[in-house]
């Protein structure tokens, strides 16, 4: 079975740092991008950031703006968001989700990474910022 686990949420406050952690089992990991998605209550759900293992394209999404940090550790299957200089409109579940590399690189720029289909998909990690 696939399974990606996330961990490292929590409460922090505006200005401070959280790092979220996705750890992925059951696919080859080095073949697969994954992205971090977050949605907030009554909002769509919005992209994040995405990162493509097998050649390292980055993309992120347009409220990033240098907060916040995508990053794998292939011997470990694991992804990593690092977010930095938190908002309380950070608030959100954020998911991480795997999708065949190739594809997102072939498809992901201009933005075209967030509308593709992800195949796998975590069970989140809520993160809260307090003002």
């Amino acid at each position: 079975d696939v399974r990606l686990v996330e961990s490292g949420g929590g409460l922090a406050q505006a200005g401070g740092s959280l790092t979220l952690s996705c750890v992925v089992s059951g696919i080859t990991f080095y073949d697969y991008a994954i992205a971090w998605f977050r949605q907030a209550p009554g909002k769509e759900r919005e992209e994040v950031s995405c990162i493509v293992n097998e050649d390292g394209t980055i993309y992120y999404g347009d409220f990033v703006k240098g907060r916040f940090t995508i990053s794998t550790n292939n011997a470990e299957s694991t992804a990593y968001l690092h977010l930095n200089n938190l908002r309380p409109e950070d608030t959100a579940v954020y998911y991480c989700a795997a999708a065949w590399g190739e594809t997102v690189a072939e498809k992901g720029g201009d933005g075209g990474w967030s509308s593709l289909y992800w195949d796998y998909w975590g069970q989140g990690t809520q993160v809260a910022v307090a003002s």
